[in-house]
């Protein structure tokens, strides 16, 4: 009987010992071998949390191997990893921000690439800095872009331009292609609108500035690409947020995600409402997205992404001179009395599927669908819209040695076919007032089906172990089918157009002078075809005699690391030249024709910054700073019988800067101060006015804690404009003033607001 006591006794400590044993290890600086104190160490099998000391090591309890552990810093980028065996103190490496923002893989190229060791200007805006403001309009955050400038009418009113790129547009953004998860959100006809999206939806966001026609077919400006959110370990989690602010705003949202090894799904639900700052600017978004992941085996994975926004967004329009200076919150008389708006309802469907032949083939494949049904009074009209789009993107890519050196070489192609049908008709709100809009005759219809077809290719060879080359082409058809509806008037243009066959080239090349210090040089082709709004003439006809764009860009850049990988720049010198000029021609008051008039030169300079470093033990502090000086101006250019050639380009700032500050503790403690400075901006083409610079400071803090195990708050509070500046946050370039009247050039931007929140998210 003793005996059996003793080996039950010896089998309990042998089994206790198994599933109590300690693994040890230290936590260090990958980039300075340095130790990291205060970092977290997870055990995801238990839950069990440890902490490094001052050297860097830790101790944690492990019931049985193998074992993930799942470790953090503040400053450093989270590693998940698995440990086998328990051997002699083990050194984990964690990589910090700034480096891995110099090492990120840009996944919007055509060939996937290191940030760095890329010949091209290409921005990030990471989770980070999308968590930066209030998070009301997402198009915000580009302004923090140098060479990005944001003309921010009202939550639904904005028009991006890159580098001067489509800063002539009216009100809208386009010549930009933008893509979400490999999905097209530019319209065939090349509208794009960014600004119902919402950003607790997002990863992060690749911007590549200049022209990219020879990776997306038609985008003069330059691509945006943006990247849905996913969990990125194996986890449960649903959140809930709501947030108040000045004007009335309220926004709500609800968010779940769900993850093992080789599924991850992610929904998202949006609800944000507004009174707005001016008057006739009620706002009203819900938007529902749903992406997922599957791995379907080793070689294969299937993502999924789907989105819906309904939208009715009241437009208050621009204001003259004198309501600007005296009266910044009322809206235009016209708009108001017709109680102008915009509604629609947007979906978004698609799918990509990859798929590795071998370790160094591989494909991916995405189709996708896309629907808008519109509707928009306006004061001289009511505009009906529907439109519906279908295509397909396909690219291979191939690692392989050519002329012995090791190269990289992607192909593919991609088909878009848009359907819209258009139809205008009269607005009878004077008829009857204190009605608003009231639907009258016909006055135009079309039917027009665009489609547009891309072959493109890339190779990246490394001609020596620093010296790297790319090059890289675009074939373009684009061609369209004319219906035309309407019976009311003699002239039918139904027919079949087509745009000359488009060949975009590109070359680039980069030189690493030291380690984490590189060149660049590119020169680049690109191209954009004119919107239907550009093609409709005020009758609602179609001018079928436009031309695109095309513009050549010439670019030398450097990017580097400092400071043990602590501080990053990036600097560039660029020169683009536009052909074939499209511009908006004023004929009446909010109406307008497109031609081509002429050619502008955009020459620009580009600098970015951005700092890690520990204040105090226990606080990071991450300084940025970019800048962008414009030299935008017309080479050749002549409209109406004036010449405007050497004149600067209206409707982008002569110059902007940014600086600010996140500062971050382990306590959970944040805080955020971000300084805009923004130059005059030219109002017409005859360059007879400029609107006032102005600098705007904002203010964020934050406070995230646990109050119980897997429940975590974070309470949050922020001062838009602290200093309430007054200034015009958009301009309506060559505005002109009917019956007498002075021209609409100016839309506020908001004076000094508030806003509060409070997020919870639960991880089981």
């Amino acid at each position: 009987m003793k005996k059996k006591l003793l080996v039950s006794f010896l089998l309990f400590c042998s089994f206790g010992t198994f599933y109590a044993q300690n693994l040890t290890g230290r936590i260090l600086n990958s980039a300075t071998s340095e130790p990291i104190e205060n970092a977290n160490i997870v055990n995801s099998n238990s839950g069990t949390v440890a902490v490094s000391d001052a050297e860097g090591k830790f101790n944690i309890e492990i019931e049985q191997l193998p074992v993930s552990l799942v470790i953090s810093a503040l400053g450093f980028q989270e590693l998940k990893v698995k440990v086998e065996n328990l051997n002699a103190e083990q050194a984990f490496l964690l990589i910090p921000t700034t480096e891995s923002l110099s090492e990120v893989i840009i996944r919007s190229t055509i060939i996937p690439s290191r940030l760095q060791s890329l010949a091209a200007a290409v921005n990030v805006i990471s989770g980070t800095d999308l968590k930066r403001g209030d998070n009301t309009n997402l198009v915000e955050k580009f302004n923090n872009v140098p060479g990005m400038f944001v003309n921010q009418g009202a939550l639904n009113t904005n028009k991006i331009n890159i580098r001067g790129i489509g800063a002539r547009s009216q009100y809208s953004t386009n010549r930009i292609q933008s893509y979400f998860d490999g999905i097209p959100l530019t319209t065939a006809e090349g509208e794009l609108t960014l600004d119902d999206i919402d950003p607790e939806s997002l990863d992060r966001i690749e911007v590549i500035k200049g022209p990219s026609s020879s990776v997306y077919g038609a985008g003069l400006g330059g691509s945006i690409n943006l990247f849905s959110a996913l969990p990125k370990s194996p986890k449960t989690e649903v959140g809930l947020k709501s947030q108040i602010g000045s004007f009335n705003t309220r926004k709500n949202v609800v968010r779940a995600m769900h993850a093992t090894e080789n599924t991850a799904i992610h929904a998202n639900y949006t609800d944000l409402t507004s009174d707005g700052y001016r008057d006739n600017g009620e706002y009203k978004r819900q938007t529902a997205l749903v992406n997922a992941r599957l791995q379907t085996s080793d070689n294969n994975s299937l993502s999924l992404l789907a989105s819906f926004t309904k939208l009715k967004a009241y437009i208050p329009s621009s204001i003259n001179e004198n309501d600007f200076m005296n009266n910044p919150s009322s809206a235009d008389a016209n708009w108001e009395a017709a109680r102008g708006f915009e509604s629609y309802d947007r979906g978004l469907l698609g799918t990509s599927y990859q798929h590795y032949f071998s370790e160094n083939f591989s494909n991916t494949t995405s189709i996708y669908l896309n629907f808008r049904n519109g509707y928009e009074p306006r004061p001289f009209d009511i505009l009906k819209e529907e439109q519906a789009s279908a295509g397909a993107r396909t690219r291979f890519q191939l690692n392989s040695i050519i002329f012995n050196k090791p190269s990289q070489l992607s192909f593919g192609a991609e088909y878009y076919n848009e359907w819209y049908n258009t139809a205008t008709f009269e607005n009878l709100f004077r008829e009857f007032e204190n009605q608003g809009s009231v639907m009258g005759e016909r006055l135009s219809g079309n039917e027009q089906d665009r489609n547009y077809t891309n072959f493109f290719g890339q190779i990246n060879f490394d001609l020596t172990e620093k010296w790297k080359l790319e090059g890289g082409f675009n074939f373009n058809s684009t061609r369209y089918s004319l219906n035309d509806l309407f019976a009311g008037d003699e002239v039918d243009q139904s027919g079949d157009y087509e745009f000359d066959l488009i060949f975009s080239p590109r070359i680039g090349s980069t030189y690493e002078i030291s380690p984490g210090k590189n060149f660049f040089a590119n020169i680049s082709h690109g191209f954009s075809t004119p919107t239907v709004a550009e093609t409709l003439t005020p009758e609602g006809q179609i001018n079928t005699e436009l031309k695109p764009e095309t513009g050549i860009n010439y670019e030398l850049g450097f990017k580097g690391n400092w400071l043990n990988n602590r501080l990053y720049t990036e600097f560039s010198a660029y020169s683009i030249r536009i052909e074939d000029l499209l511009v908006a021609q004023r004929v009446a008051e909010d109406r307008y024709i497109g031609l081509n008039a002429g050619k502008t030169t955009h020459n620009g300079l580009e600098f970015l910054a951005n700092y890690d470093f520990n204040l105090t033990s226990g606080i990071l502090a991450k300084p940025y700073f970019n800048a962008a000086f414009n030299f935008f101006e017309f080479d050749e250019f002549e409209n109406n019988d004036q010449d405007f050639s050497g004149n600067e380009l209206p409707g982008v700032p002569k110059s902007t800067i940014n600086l600010g500050m996140n500062l971050e503790s382990d306590s959970g403690l944040n805080f955020f101060a971000g300084y805009r400075a923004v130059g005059e901006i030219a109002l017409d083409d005859a360059n007879s006015g400029y609107s006032e610079n102005y600098q705007v400071v904002d203010l964020k803090a934050s406070w995230s804690f646990e109050i119980i195990k897997r429940l975590e708050f974070n309470l949050y509070a922020g001062i838009n404009n602290i200093f309430d500046e007054h200034y015009a946050a958009s301009i309506l370039t060559n505005a002109v003033g009917f019956g007498g009247a002075a021209p609409r050039y100016y839309y506020p931007g908001n004076p000094r607001n508030y806003y509060g929140g409070l997020q919870l998210n639960y991880i089981f």
